[in-house]
């Protein structure tokens, strides 16, 4: 099937599988609107339509640190049980409604204490949401299986804290770790002691590296911290020239490391210039493992039907291409091979059959 015959209905119900997507960036603006009322807090705008389009305009920037502080009125509203529940169990619903079969939501439980939640009863509370949220997919008949990874923020000092949550929490739905947050300046290996430690008990994890800051924090990310994943990694087109792949490239694509790639998103924060000069689809063509994924759906007015489409409207992508990024998620993704292969084989594949 060529490009020019997939329209955006027919992208919508293909399944989908999702790794990078923040669980504080994709709130819908109604819940945001009637949250912050709730809680007393102040927005730009109580009008729905008005709001995202301020996310938008403000994610539009080209600045990573001004992207990153739109999230001040997200957080602002997920300090409650009442509000984590409700944003937990709709994010899961609308990525279902979005023909999403597998997702992984991230989010640092140290940003939602505010409110006088215990960081273990910020998680046992989103999980709960999770999954209310996907018992009412499945009964509507759009199941969707939703890990979670757990982050610390790269800038702070509580990575530690976060990763033994993942330990924790690893048989209750945790199934990874990241780190987020701005990256020039935070390295990865200055929470070094916490990846060991994940190491040690058998936990995975990605980490954002290769968006703001160059190839050295790939670099580091992988061969120092020992990345499973790499979060965006679009930068990793600075070890390639003229189609010749550098070791640290080399080591990624042999390897088959998963890149996260998030293009709307890289446009907004300046790491890519537009959807049709993207790494993502010269990576691929290299034989890159590239997934992709929204980042902040409610920050970038973003789905994985509008990335989809986006990439077969702007850079000629085909049925096959979207297929196989969706099974490169699935292979890369932090749960247990048998439940990825019978994703694979018994949902995406067949959906796939047009």
């Amino acid at each position: 099937m060529t490009a020019s015959r997939i329209d955006t209905d027919t992208i919508r119900r293909l399944p989908k599988a999702v790794l990078h997507d923040h669980l504080d960036g994709g709130l819908r603006p109604t819940t945001l609107v009637e949250l912050a009322d709730a809680v007393g807090h102040t927005l730009p705008t109580t009008d729905p339509d008005a709001l995202a389009a301020w996310y938008y305009e403000a994610a539009n920037s080209g600045d990573l640190v001004r992207y990153i502080a739109t999230f001040e009125h997200t957080l602002a509203v997920m300090q409650t049980r009442e509000g984590l529940l409700r944003t937990a169990e709709e994010y899961v619903l609308d990525l279902a409604e979005d023909g999403v079969v597998y997702g992984e939501v991230r989010y640092a439980p140290e940003l939602l204490v505010n409110g006088g939640l215990a960081l273990s009863e910020v998680v046992e509370t989103v999980q709960e949401g999770l999954a209310a949220g996907m018992a009412k997919a499945a009964a509507q008949g759009t199941p969707v299986r939703v890990g979670t990874l757990l982050c610390g923020m790269r800038m702070f000092d509580r990575v530690r804290e976060a990763a033994d949550l993942a330990v924790a929490f690893r048989d209750a739905g945790v199934v990874g770790f990241d780190i987020a947050g701005a990256e020039d300046g935070f390295p990865p290996a200055d929470h070094l002691a916490a990846f060991e430690h994940l190491r040690v008990e058998n936990v995975p994890f990605t980490i954002h590296a290769g968006e703001a800051h160059g190839l050295p924090s790939i670099h580091q990310a992988l061969q120092v911290c020992g990345a499973q994943r790499i979060g965006h990694g679009v930068r990793i087109t600075e070890d390639i020239v003229d189609g010749k792949l550098g070791r640290v490239a080399g080591w990624v694509r042999d390897r088959r490391i998963a890149l996260e790639m998030c293009p709307t998103s890289n446009l907004q924060t300046g790491a890519a210039t537009s959807i049709a000069d993207h790494p993502i689809t010269h990576l691929r063509d290299l034989g890159f493992r590239v997934t992709l994924n929204t980042d902040n759906r409610l920050v970038s007015g973003t789905t994985m039907t509008r990335e989809m489409s986006l990439l077969v409207d702007e850079a000629g992508w085909t049925l096959d291409d979207l297929r196989t990024v969706t099974v490169n998620a699935l292979k890369s993704a932090f749960i247990p091979y048998d439940e990825r292969a019978a994703l694979i084989r018994d949902v995406v594949l067949p959906g796939y059959e047009l």
